[in-house]
């Protein structure tokens, strides 16, 4: 499994853009394409995949079973439901969208059960050849731990919520510890990183903008980045990240705290209001 680097995040796009975006973003060399059920844009995803001039298997492209589907039998229809829709004969990867139904991020109910179940589909996808990778997004340690003491296919990523001034390293050094991929999502810290004036000062140091500082912390992390973005001249920007942060300044955006205060969207399906 090779997933490109440096990935398109698509939340928030609408269905009627998100066919532009991708194009932009494929003549601009981006490959890898991200979406989900619960963003509704799935149909407009594939339609840039379709139309953007690049041979398929040359694409990289992610969907995710929406949250609040917690059977093999809701699991198992909806990625046929996403590969009809997408009008795509396979994906490159599915994942579960979260360990929880958003209504229910982070609660105490666990749904260690449920996603063995929904765990069960993606494998059936997987070796059906639906589906060419499977992973889960937002699983913490006992998540994933629940799903490796029974899975036939191990995670192959795990997409989280990782930015400079939130970075789970316990986390993250468990899935490297278990092979499994992270995906760095909102690596930008939802826009609230440009405003940090610590972050400010350090991109001007390094010649850059702060999105591409940002991206750059997590690639050097060794996650893949998936910054969101419908504005190609954005698109452009994050992709040139020709530089590299110095381990002395690596430590100190460990270190940064103060970004986790998302505003507007600090609300579902982030932390669904939590």
């Amino acid at each position: 499994m090779k997933i490109p680097k440096l990935g398109l995040g698509t939340w928030f796009i609408p269905d009627d853009q998100a066919g532009e975006a991708v194009r932009q973003a494929v003549e601009l060399g981006y490959r890898h394409m991200d979406t989900a059920q619960a963003y509704e844009n799935e149909a407009g995803v594939a339609a840039g995949v379709k139309s953007c001039g690049i041979e398929r298997e040359k694409l990289f492209v992610t969907s995710k079973v929406a949250a609040e589907y917690k059977t093999y039998e809701a699991a198992t229809s909806s990625i046929d439901e996403t590969l009809s829709r997408m009008g795509l004969d396979y994906l490159d990867m599915m994942i579960i969208h979260s360990p929880q139904p958003w209504d229910e991020f982070r609660d105490e109910r666990r749904y260690y059960e449920e996603n063995k179940a929904v765990w069960r589909a993606l494998e059936d996808g997987y070796r059906a050849g639906k589906l060419k990778a499977i992973g889960v997004s937002n699983f913490l340690v006992d998540d994933l731990e629940s799903l490796l003491a029974d899975c036939t296919v191990k995670p192959m990523v795990n997409q989280i919520l990782a930015h400079i001034g939130n970075t789970p390293e316990e986390l993250m050094a468990f899935c490297e510890k278990n092979d499994i991929l992270v995906e760095a999502y909102a690596p930008i810290a939802h826009g609230v990183a440009l405003w940090n004036r610590d972050l400010v000062a350090m991109a001007e140091k390094y010649g850059v903008a702060v999105p591409q500082l940002c991206i750059k912390y997590v690639l050097q992390l060794g996650t893949v980045a998936l910054p969101k973005t419908a504005n190609p001249a954005h698109m452009a920007d994050n992709a040139k990240l020709d530089f590299t942060v110095s381990d002395e300044d690596m430590g100190i955006l460990k270190g940064l705290s103060d970004m986790k205060d998302y505003g507007e969207f600090s609300f579902f399906p982030v932390f669904s209001g939590k």
